[in-house]
């Protein structure tokens, strides 16, 4: 038997869920939707088809979103982006732009190494339980400098200075299963792993995003963005 529906009433998820939101909707000013004329996506699948046509848009040079002041006025109203995307800080990596979106579509994350700590799941969960983003995506990208510097600490048993080290550490695990593989080009394989690992962490860290995963909600992926080529690899 279906737990969402019992005669066309909710079941104990959905009114978990629809009880989730309005507790983390409230003390953020209430569940705030953008005024847009895009359309919402009807599944996840179609959120994430919406990343690749806009990558795809964005590699040939033929944007949609070349305007960005047309809704800015209506933008004021709230936002309602489609997904959400964990992004490292580096400043070749502009998510919008990638993706061909307009401001207000991206939920965007960033952080060196585009990893998941505490902060960014709940930053995650707001997304996906109050701003209703279908998709999540760990974009990490070629050339980072966060994963290589994470290799050079590895082989050379020394931590970096300052507040470095949480960043080598947060990436530590993911560079040791890519080093597990031996690879031929490590620093591609650690960048494909560590998206893939923080994409594994979005879609079963309990119990918001482990339960709007599973209910289908929700799809957390993984992907490479190519800095010389513009193209995004989803993994």
């Amino acid at each position: 038997m279906c737990d969402q529906c019992d005669s066309g009433t909710l079941g104990r998820r959905g009114l978990l869920m629809g009880g989730l939101a309005l507790s983390l909707a409230v003390p953020f000013g209430g569940r705030a939707f953008a005024q847009t004329t895009a359309t919402p996506p009807a599944s996840p699948d179609e959120a994430i088809q919406r990343l690749m046509d806009g990558n795809a848009r964005y590699v040939a040079n033929t944007p949609n979103n070349a305007d960005h002041s047309v809704t800015r006025n209506t933008r004021a109203a709230g936002q309602s982006p489609f997904a959400a995307i964990v992004a490292c800080a580096d400043s070749r990596v502009v998510p919008e732009l990638i993706f061909d979106q307009a401001p207000g579509d991206l939920f965007v994350v960033r952080v060196a190494g585009n990893f998941l700590s505490e902060d960014g799941i709940a930053s995650l969960e707001f997304a996906a339980a109050v701003l209703g983003v279908q998709a999540v995506m760990v974009l990490g990208h070629t050339s980072c400098g966060a994963i290589r510097a994470t290799i050079d600490s590895i082989r050379d048993n020394e931590l970096p200075p300052g507040h470095l080290p949480s960043l080598v550490n947060a990436i530590r695990p993911a560079v040791y299963n890519a080093m597990q593989q031996n690879p031929e080009d490590l620093l591609a394989a650690a960048t494909a792993e560590n998206a893939v690992y923080n994409a594994r962490i979005a879609a079963e860290t309990g119990p918001i995003l482990s339960d709007m995963n599973e209910s289908g909600t929700v799809k957390s992926i993984a992907g490479v963005y190519d800095i010389a080529t513009g193209k995004v690899a989803f993994l």
